[in-house]
């Protein structure tokens, strides 16, 4: 059995996972409400980023509710993959991609303001690639927790934020969110 050692920064983070304060100084918040000073949070998150545990403190938005996105994958010969690996991530609207051991073996999300855009980017890389490329769009939305726990202690229940159906985005909160979507300073 691996023993378990209390690591406060890792607590912290568990804790404001979901419900990050939505306010003007949301790391005093969290001071606050952990008997901490705005400082120290500050520095436990920096702490945690600078050693790879967190990758950034951002938003997650659910998938076509501030724009549209898509899961896209292609078929690429093995000795062109690193070459259109490149090419995928050349393009600002993809956020991410990973090989797989199959025959369709890149796979790749899109997001962009409009499915026009998505559609847009997609044939920018057929293009450039010379290779077909699968659109999966959105079709049936299911909860899956994108948290992960880092204290290794089991999550007791957790419930969706936010309504059940989209709502429409202003152009203040596209914006608010094109500045988050790269996470807080």
């Amino acid at each position: 059995m691996r023993e378990t050692i209390y690591n406060p920064a890792l607590a912290l983070a568990d804790a404001w996972q979901r419900g990050f304060p939505l306010t003007a100084e949301p790391f005093a918040e969290m001071a606050g409400a952990s008997e901490l000073t705005t400082g120290e949070v500050l520095s436990m998150m920096q702490a945690l980023k600078d050693r790879g545990v967190l990758a950034r403190i951002g938003a997650t938005v659910r998938p076509n509710t501030a724009g549209a996105s898509t899961l896209a994958a292609m078929a690429v010969p093995p000795q062109r993959l690193e070459e259109v690996a490149q090419q995928v991530n050349a393009q600002h609207t993809v956020n991410h991609n990973y090989h797989r051991e199959h025959d369709i073996n890149l796979w790749f999300v899109v997001t962009a303001g409009c499915r026009g855009d998505v559609q847009a980017t997609l044939a920018a890389i057929e293009r450039q690639s010379g290779i077909a490329v699968l659109d999966l769009p959105l079709e049936q939305a299911y909860h899956i927790d994108l948290g992960f726990r880092l204290t290794g202690k089991r999550r007791q229940g957790f419930g969706v934020a936010g309504p059940a159906d989209p709502c429409a985005v202003s152009d203040t909160d596209r914006a608010l969110l094109g500045v988050l979507e790269d996470g807080l300073p």
